[in-house]
């Protein structure tokens, strides 16, 4: 572990472990907008949309959980090691999709599921490993700045994904998927982490609700990744994208990877502020304050019929969401163990990521019931009335002084 003094930036460890989730987001990035394009050109469906959604929860939803006990218990390494070992088959198996005759559906969606499988070890290996390199006062700042290295992967996945689409072709943009899966495991295999000892041996069901009841008894961080999680449900859009560029913006891939990437590109310039200067004071007027600006953002997006405005639009939602996954980020870091990283990591996964894929298959529904665009109005109505009821339920959250956990 590097001394307080020593900045972040210059140790060697973290910057490797960094360069592992940049390879494995852009992978999995590239892969769910690409994903998106191939569904929606064989069925022009948004509820088929929706279904990339689901697919891909159900399996996460499943194995989160067991994933946080294994990282826990095992080792922190070998776990996302495997992660990216499912994903490059991912992207192999959708890969041979394209050279399919017929509607090979049910064959990306059986990859999307197991795409959704290696995601659920992905997330407890990196907050599990990055505990190992810091003394907690650097928590904060390394966190707005693995946020952006996380972003950077957002913007970067999507628009590489619909470039390569749009320039050579889907099995092409598959087969690099894969390669940076590749890349991901051998990063990881080859980090030097002196791990602490792992949790004491347990029953695999006690040691799961040992983690459950950590979380639910702690108001601050039960507040902040159930606000998130019904936020990211309601408001998010970014599922039904690709129906916007064909249906409203008369639009080609390469304005899917546009569209994909802004929010990203906007959480990558709020993360590097937050890095240097992070949000103590006041931590959860922020917090709340951001995640109703993401809501007021998806309405905006929603209204707009001008594709550069729009991406404006969620390039600013995608400022609003940074501060938010920082902040909650942060507060997981804080609130937790070290002997119960992983497992409280994957209920947050559970929280947070599950609730991007139901986002999608909500916003599929909408889509079918409402129109697309009233969908997301109604989304980010939704949205604001969440912030609202957290703040009037969850006092501890509203008040929250980040250096109050520290």
């Amino acid at each position: 572990m590097t001394s307080p003094d020593t900045s972040f930036l210059e140790n060697r460890s973290l910057l490797r472990l960094m360069a592992f989730r940049v390879q494995i987001v852009l992978a999995y990035q590239i892969i769910a907008v690409v994903v998106g394009w191939h569904i929606y050109e064989l069925t022009h469906n948004a509820l088929s949309l929706g279904l990339i959604g689901l697919a891909e929860v159900i399996p996460y939803f499943i194995c989160a959980l067991f994933a946080g006990y294994a990282v826990d218990h095992h080792s922190r390494r070998m776990f996302g090691v495997f992660a990216c070992a499912l994903v490059c088959i991912n992207g192999m198996i959708l890969f041979s999709t394209t050279k399919m005759q017929g509607n090979p559906s049910i064959y990306i969606y059986s990859a999307i599921a197991l795409g959704g499988l290696a995601r659920a070890f992905i997330s407890p290996t990196y907050n599990a490993l990055f505990a190992l390199f810091l003394p907690r006062e650097q928590y904060a700042r390394a966190v707005g700045m693995g946020s952006s290295v996380f972003q950077f992967a957002l913007v970067a996945g999507p628009a590489l994904g619909g470039a390569l689409v749009a320039w050579t072709s889907m099995g092409f943009a598959y087969a690099v998927s894969s390669v940076l899966a590749v890349n991901a495991s051998l990063t990881l295999f080859f980090l030097r982490a002196k791990e602490p000892p792992l949790a004491k041996p347990s029953p695999i069901f006690s040691s799961i609700g040992e983690g459950l009841r950590f979380v639910f008894k702690n108001p601050i961080l039960l507040g902040a990744q159930a606000l998130d999680m019904f936020a990211v449900l309601f408001g998010g859009a970014v599922a039904m994208l690709p129906a916007f560029i064909n249906d409203v913006f008369h639009e080609g891939p390469e304005a899917l990877g546009i569209l994909r990437a802004a929010p990203a590109l906007g959480a990558i310039a709020i993360g590097l502020v937050l890095s240097r200067h992070p949000m103590n004071r006041h931590a959860g007027r922020w917090f709340l304050s951001s995640v109703a600006g993401f809501g007021v953002a998806m309405i905006l997006f929603a209204m707009s019929k001008s594709f550069w405005l729009s991406a404006f639009i969620l390039m600013a939602s995608g400022m609003f969401d940074g501060v938010s996954v920082v902040m909650r980020s942060t507060i997981t870091q804080l609130s937790t163990p070290d002997a119960m990283r992983g497992r409280v990591s994957s209920i947050n996964g559970i929280f947070i990521g599950s609730s991007n894929e139901l986002g999608a298959f909500e916003s599929g529904v909408a889509a079918r019931m409402l129109g697309l665009v009233p969908s997301v109005i109604f989304g980010g109505t939704m949205t604001l009335a969440v912030v609202a009821c957290t703040a009037y339920l969850v006092p501890p959250l509203r008040k929250l002084d980040m250096q109050k956990l520290h």
